[in-house]
């Protein structure tokens, strides 16, 4: 198995919904060669590195590879995809795709469809909703609970980082922009909408459709509300074409990750430290809020009420920082208030040196804190987070949790990491990696999880220190 993503949060969701406790799963930051051995993983003696105590069997055939393109706020996806792609001989092919359509989905979508296996083109078929987020598509438009995405007031589909904390083009504003339905969304690409009636009129009407469209050498555009349309469409997808290009959300991929995995779905074994608990039970935790999501602030606040240290970085002077120029500043807290301890001082010469000594003060002794960023940051931050995080941590083994896919793969990359070993959910689309040194990540996209998001992923990785949100369970397990 083979998937692509355009980001690093979207290639977690999609590495923990296609393995399974027979078929691990790693995730690759660093580019091609996509098929390279992984390193050993420490702390997770096994066989070929990979990390056994997750209750992986070695003898099922080969893993699930996902590599992060990267390519939700940058150009050159077409590329990128049509390079990728040329690894994937002989594996079933999974592209992801945002629900909401942001990112440059006809490039990349185009890529898929003109980039050729063998002698003739590849199907393409395409599902982009994601029914567990209240996201649909009917009669070829995207809806968001019903409504349509272009009269929503969620973040720019192509412009603006998931950070950008209301800076970016359309950030909490109209829908102006937004596509009107997902063919419109693919612009040049011939495409054919599949509707839902032809989705629900049995195995034999779909797979028709599904085939007299890759004939035209379109695109399927496929109509779909639940889960169980999404397993249809899996499986009429692979019943015409096993080679077919699936292309969608976290939706379409969970749907074939059901359809590769049935009859081999178990249960972690008793006992072990990744099934039963998350990281480890000490050390520092740093949560990194890149997201301009009013949902993550209240989960960020939910966190510090239960004694996690907010450190907050004011945008003017982050401002100041991505164009060289000193400015003082006070920062307010998640709630507003000062936060007590870790107020701002002025930026210096040093440029990032004060934001990573507040930020190391509060991990110090083995500390939780929560980096969260108040008023309108530049488009830089995901960069300036990055490197705020690694001069603060230096050489000091914090497990991470990372919110918004642009922020996390930022994060990483200023850590130098270059891979992971997903491990499961802890919640849909929090997911909990390891990296090959055995530090515990947690990536999130910045729109997903209750309010209790942020408290029940720490009660995951730090069990003693926090408590589990109305004493649920959190079952991590691949899903």
């Amino acid at each position: 198995m083979f998937a692509l993503a355009d980001d690093l949060s979207g290639a977690a969701e999609t590495a923990a919904v296609l393995m399974s406790p027979t078929r691990p799963a790693r995730i690759v930051l660093s580019g091609p060669p996509y098929d390279a051995a992984p390193p050993y993983v420490a702390g997770l003696p096994c066989d070929a590195g990979w990390p056994c105590d997750a209750g992986w069997s070695y003898d099922a055939g080969p893993p699930v590879l996902v590599a992060d393109l990267d390519t939700r706020h940058r150009s050159g996806a077409a590329g990128l995809v049509r390079e990728a792609l040329a690894w994937a001989t002989g594996r079933h092919v999974l592209v992801k795709i945002d629900s909401l359509l942001r990112g440059d989905v006809a490039a990349t979508v185009h890529a898929c469809l003109t980039t050729f296996s063998g002698s003739a083109p590849v199907p393409v078929v395409l599902a982009s909703a994601l029914p567990q987020a209240g996201r649909a598509v009917v009669n070829g438009v995207p809806l968001i609970h019903g409504i349509p995405l272009r009269e929503t007031r969620t973040s720019d589909p192509v412009a603006g980082p998931d950070c950008a904390q209301g800076s970016g083009p359309g950030a909490g504003g109209s829908g102006a922009g937004r596509p009107d339905t997902v063919a419109a969304a693919l612009g040049a690409v011939p495409s054919a909408d599949i509707g839902l009636a032809t989705v629900r009129a049995g195995p034999a009407a779909l797979r028709e459709a599904l085939a007299e469209t890759a004939a035209g050498g379109r695109v399927a555009v496929c109509d779909a509300e639940t889960d169980a349309d999404l397993d249809t469409i899996v499986a009429a997808t692979l019943a015409n074409d096993p080679a077919t290009r699936l292309v969608g959300a976290g939706g379409l991929a969970a749907a074939l990750g059901r359809a590769l995995n049935s009859g081999t779905r178990a249960a972690s074994p008793a006992g072990s430290p990744l099934a039963s608990g998350g990281g480890s039970s000490t050390g520092a935790l740093l949560v990194v809020v890149g997201t301009a999501e009013p949902a993550a602030a209240e989960q960020a606040r939910l966190l510090v009420a239960h004694d996690a240290a907010p450190v907050v970085l004011d945008a003017a002077d982050l401002h100041a920082m991505d164009t060289g120029t000193a400015v003082g500043g006070g920062a307010a807290g998640p709630t507003g208030t000062t936060a007590g301890g870790n107020a701002a001082g002025p930026t210096d010469a040093r440029g990032i040196g004060p934001f990573a000594g507040r930020l190391r003060r509060a991990l110090g002794g083995g500390g939780a804190a929560v980096l969260t960023v108040r008023g309108a940051a530049p488009p830089a931050l995901p960069a300036l987070l990055g490197r705020i995080v690694r001069e603060a941590l230096g050489g000091m083994p914090a497990d991470l949790v990372l919110t918004g896919g642009e922020t996390a793969r930022r994060v990483l990359d200023a850590l130098g990491v270059r891979e992971l070993f997903p491990v499961g959910q802890v919640h849909h689309g929090a997911v909990h990696s390891r990296t090959p040194d055995g530090r515990s990540v947690v990536t999130r996209p910045g729109s997903f999880g209750g309010p209790d998001s942020l408290l029940r992923i720490a009660a995951h990785l730090r069990p003693r220190r926090f408590p589990r949100p109305g004493g649920a369970a959190i079952d991590e397990r691949p899903t």
